[in-house]
């Protein structure tokens, strides 16, 4: 059984009543999201899942409001902008996937002063009175690296596509790939920034596939390995182990390989619904839960023997996922129960 397998089983569908024990004390708090980037399949099925779960809550009376919000550009500034109205607006608790790191610490300050709870994920930030939900994402990059190093102890060449630049996650997983590179047979001899999209990976690929060696593999950061694969495609060259990123189209590429010709790959990518158990972790603060402010998720990894499960449950054009109930998220909270 591959660990998607054992991940999908383990989340149950959301069901929740308004009259559990302790919901009263948020039944008047709002919440509200706040998304620096929609422009990608990943980001489009985390506001997805974030609508279906957090929407749920409002309807049934756990919270007042659970409203999302995606600045027009993926520019700090306009982001910190964007945190300011919602203090103004008085929300209760912000959750946050960050343009930066360190670029909005001073907008999230000025929400923690005005007595507003912060939590952000995926892109995580540093101010200390924030909680932080992330993905070991430099474990992301070491084990795409150590999946290819099983496959081809001899080693070869690596080609690294990107995410967006200047981004935690980007730099976070690349920092893992280089890191297992140095300690493997391989070499990174080229490097694009794919921005996590299809079309402007494969157009970056197109652009520096000439000036390449040979490759034994590629690794990637998700929302890259379709784009990646068709500019492989359409050159003479041989289609080297690209690392999926468990988007849909990544998956049916991969599964009409597999068929046609036994093609072997993994594919690893923080789950879009991880907005979910944000959600869920501010709505337990609001309620007055004592919360670690660092908590960690794990990323979700489609095997070969488990693709076939993986792709019947991911839709077109979206992103293989988990969301989270209250459960889980007391669960992540307190994993000793």
């Amino acid at each position: 059984m591959s660990r998607h397998t054992m991940l999908m089983g383990a989340v149950a569908t959301f069901a929740l009543c308004a009259a559990a024990p302790g919901f009263a004390d948020t039944s008047g708090k709002r919440i509200a999201l706040s998304n620096n980037y929609a422009g990608n399949s990943w980001r489009q099925a985390m506001l997805e899942s974030w609508d279906k779960v957090a929407g749920a809550a409002v309807s049934d009376g756990v919270v007042a409001a659970a409203d999302a919000f995606t600045t027009s550009e993926n520019q700090a500034t306009e982001q910190a902008a964007q945190i300011q109205n919602m203090i103004l607006q008085g929300y209760d608790a912000i959750v946050i996937n960050a343009a930066s790191p360190t670029a909005v610490n001073g907008a999230v300050k000025e929400a923690c002063d005005a007595g507003i709870t912060v939590v952000s994920f995926d892109g995580i930030v540093t101010e200390p009175c924030a909680w932080r939900i992330a993905v070991d994402f430099k474990l992301m990059g070491r084990e795409q690296v150590k999946f290819l190093a099983a496959k081809y102890p001899e080693g070869g060449n690596l080609l690294e596509i990107r995410g967006l630049a200047g981004v935690f996650v980007d730099d976070e997983i690349s920092a893992g790939i280089h890191d297992e590179v140095s300690r493997s047979n391989f070499k990174i001899v080229g490097s694009v920034h794919g921005d996590w999209a299809q079309d402007v990976a494969q157009k970056a690929v197109a652009g520096i596939l000439p000036s390449l060696p040979e490759i034994t593999g590629v690794v990637t950061q998700g929302g890259d390995g379709y784009g990646t694969a068709q500019a492989i495609a359409a050159t003479d060259r041989p289609m080297p182990t690209i690392v999926m990123g468990n988007r849909q189209d990544e998956l049916a590429w991969w599964a009409e390989q597999k068929a046609a010709n036994g093609y072997e790959t993994t594919s690893l990518s923080i789950a879009p619904g991880v907005s979910t158990l944000a959600f869920w972790v501010a709505q337990q603060i609001l309620d007055g839960k004592e919360v670690p402010h660092d908590l960690t998720v794990p990323f979700l990894t489609i095997e070969q023997d488990g693709l076939e499960a993986a792709l019947e449950t991911t839709p077109m054009g979206s992103v293989s996922n988990v969301e989270y109930n209250l459960d889980d998220a007391l669960a992540v909270i307190d994993p000793a129960g």
